[in-house]
């Protein structure tokens, strides 16, 4: 396996290997995306998590709508969104998304959120009203719920699960090892759990997940979280670098950078083991390019 470790600037920040370097986005459309979701009071989390794609998704009229606010109430050591006491949910937020979704024009919407502990159902309800403002609007919009894990809360999962989005996807994040120290509120097994449950409850449905490289795990430990979480019914698989969010203390720093190579024998690994779609490169994050991998998924 070779490594890359991270070389860095006299500032201290991080110099990216050349393969990350991307051409530059349609700054009109980015500008247009930015006063629509503005206008509906709207987060997402291309920005709220410094994705590094949000140029190429923007460009293409694509976006990652965040609800329940911009708080997260979890403080996990790989995340850029705000961590902290979690501010009142809006009612109207289902209705505002739905909107934005009708004036953008889009045919595949991704929804995720902030962790919500402090709510009794964790947000499970709200992501089932967004759904359902989205459908009322525009029928034949395709939803993909990218969700915290709700503490595994069995009447929190029924409740997506009944709502039928085309993907329902959770993150694992990382390998089973490196997992308390980077995400201390949530649990590898929850997760697995949560999947493992959303392919029991539900038919017609995909389950993916996705996670991050970089974090000092091992080919092995790659592998077997690979192999754990098609044991738990995951059907779409994506992976990517892990980049740190900022120098704070809170975020944990880049242990190597994985190549093309590696990433590209992955995916095929990964097609090799049963997935119906896995998409791996450095740039790849969980909702990127997501209506290419439900569509391949349909293929398979």
């Amino acid at each position: 396996m070779r490594k890359l470790a991270p070389e860095k600037f006299e500032s201290g920040l991080v110099k990216l290997p050349a393969w990350f370097h991307q051409d530059l986005p349609d700054m009109p459309k980015i500008k247009a995306m930015k006063e629509a979701l503005r206008g509906a009071h709207l987060h997402t989390v291309c920005e709220s998590a410094h994705c590094p794609n949000m140029g190429q998704c923007w460009g293409q009229g694509v976006a990652t709508f965040m609800i329940l606010g911009g708080t997260c109430t979890r403080a996990c050591r790989f995340c850029a969104v705000p961590a902290g006491h979690a501010e009142a949910v809006d009612p109207h937020e289902p209705q505002q998304v739905a909107q934005a979704v009708a004036r953008l024009g889009l045919s595949y919407v991704v929804v995720t959120s902030v962790a919500r502990d402090d709510l009794p159902d964790e947000g499970a309800g709200h992501f089932v009203a967004t759904i359902q403002a989205i459908r009322a609007l525009q029928r034949n919009v395709k939803v993909e719920t990218l969700i915290p894990d709700f503490s595994a809360k069995e009447e929190s999962l029924m409740a997506l699960s009944a709502a039928a989005p085309e993907v329902l996807s959770h993150n694992i994040e990382c390998v089973r090892r490196i997992s308390p120290a980077i995400r201390p509120q949530a649990a590898h097994d929850r997760s697995l759990h949560v999947l493992r449950r959303f392919r029991a409850l539900t038919s017609g449905v995909f389950i993916k997940s996705s996670f991050m490289v970089g974090l000092g795990e091992s080919e092995l430990e790659v592998m077997g979280l690979m192999r754990e979480l098609k044991s738990a019914g995951c059907q779409i698989l994506t992976i990517g670098q892990y980049l740190a969010p900022s120098q704070k203390r809170r975020h944990v720093p880049v242990e190597r950078f994985v190549t093309p190579e590696e990433f590209e024998r992955w995916r095929t690994i990964g097609l090799d083991m049963g997935f119906n779609y896995v998409e791996s490169g450095p740039l790849v994050r969980s909702s990127f390019i997501a209506e290419k991998g439900y569509r391949e998924a349909l293929k398979s």
